[in-house]
């Protein structure tokens, strides 16, 4: 598969560049896109909600009432949890949500997202770029040229560009990374990619190792 190249004004450059077939040419799987996806998602979670135990409520530990004779239900103290104010059953506790996924796994869900966006024309590679200062306008521009302003758009750089990033922070549904960054999550959430050149060659190094 080939992709025209296009310079940041949107243009042509007359230059074509060959995708490794080893990635964006594989049939997807989506059970390995689920897993990296909820691993991800996983691993986001806090984990610290809390709530109290009976054990935990502060209040006195007298029966309230006797066991037998009432006409009601039986209850202890006043922390029990069928009473309001009492402790929660089975409340949350503090955990940790990550959970292992094999190396090999999470590779093959980044190649099937890539897949994804390759069969759907979602990938658009231009030349690598940088601004001389961080300038919202001009990532605008960008967008404007390429015809993805209305787009939820993921910017795929070669390296960390902390210029061109915070070009790019105040504009809704834009985001930068670097192409060692890039996951399953990130390219799936995209409507369309905007490859740098140079990035290709980063993400083929990681997928194909």
């Amino acid at each position: 598969m080939e992709l025209s190249v296009f310079n940041i004004k949107g243009q042509e450059t007359g230059r074509k560049v060959a995708l490794n077939d080893a990635i964006y040419a594989i049939k997807p799987n989506d059970h390995a896109i689920y897993l990296d996806v909820k691993l991800i998602m996983a691993n986001q979670r806090q984990g610290t909600a809390k709530s109290k135990e009976r054990s935990e409520v502060s209040g006195s530990t007298r029966k309230l009432g006797r066991q037998k004779g009432g006409g009601g239900a039986r209850r202890g103290d006043i922390n029990s949890p069928v009473l309001v104010g009492g402790g929660r059953v089975f409340g949350p506790k503090p955990r940790d949500y990550s959970f292992k996924l094999n190396k090999k796994v999470r590779q093959l869900a980044r190649k099937s997202a890539l897949a994804y966006k390759a069969k759907e024309n979602a990938m658009i590679v231009v030349e690598n770029f940088t601004f001389d200062a961080p300038r919202t306008k001009d990532v605008v521009e960008i967008l404007k040229n390429l015809k993805v302003s209305d787009k939820k758009t993921l910017f795929v750089l070669p390296g960390a560009d902390k210029v061109v990033y915070l070009s790019a922070r105040n504009i809704e549904r834009v985001q930068v990374m670097a192409a060692t960054a890039l996951n399953t999550y990130k390219v799936l959430n995209a409507d369309v990619m905007v490859v740098a050149e140079g990035a290709l060659a980063v993400i083929e190094g990681n997928l194909t190792k």
